[in-house]
């Protein structure tokens, strides 16, 4: 276990977090197409961030991933469409353009909370990605997670804070 995980995992056990993700993939296996201007609600509240060069490479269309918002307050579970564009992505890097490649799952949180305790959920979160796409077949070597708690984190009302609670897909360098 990395450092990083061990202190993470720690502060989630002290901080009480009462959510378990949920990892189980999905049964279908259909491409996301790309919304329409009028996207729905669940449409923009993906809590997964796909890099423009994965996107890009992978064909992934997953709408306006980077501004939409993503985690509840404290929560670390994937919606339904998260789990859709995890499994490009998982197509992508098993048997697609990226195969092979390795992936950098980066968790972030809003600004509320003690810095520890969004480190850890932010761990919490990327790890939650982490094992679900271990269970479509993405070898955990290629998969590497980390936090940025909320030292990245830019909002200041409920709206805004939404949008800092993610995780980031991008390809390892």
């Amino acid at each position: 276990m990395k450092p990083i995980q061990v202190a993470a995992a720690f502060f989630l056990l002290a901080a009480g977090c009462a959510h378990k993700p949920t990892v189980e993939p999905s049964t279908t296996q259909t491409v996301a197409s790309r919304p329409p201007a009028s996207a729905t609600k669940a449409q923009s509240d993906r809590r997964v961030g796909v890099s423009s060069d994965l996107e890009r490479a992978c064909k992934i269309v997953v709408g306006n991933v980077t501004d939409a918002p993503k985690f509840d307050f404290d929560d670390s579970s994937l919606l339904p469409e998260d789990r859709a564009v995890l499994d490009q992505v998982a197509r992508c890097v098993t048997s697609g353009p990226l195969k092979g490649r390795a992936l950098r799952l980066t968790g972030r949180a809003d600004n509320r909370g003690t810095e520890e305790y969004n480190f850890a959920l932010g761990a919490h979160r990327a790890n939650t990605v982490e094992r679900y796409l271990a269970a479509l077949g993405v070898a955990a070597p290629r998969l590497h997670e980390t936090s940025r708690g909320e030292l990245d984190a830019k909002g200041n009302d409920d709206a805004a804070r939404r949008s800092d609670r993610r995780v980031d897909i991008d390809i390892f360098q």
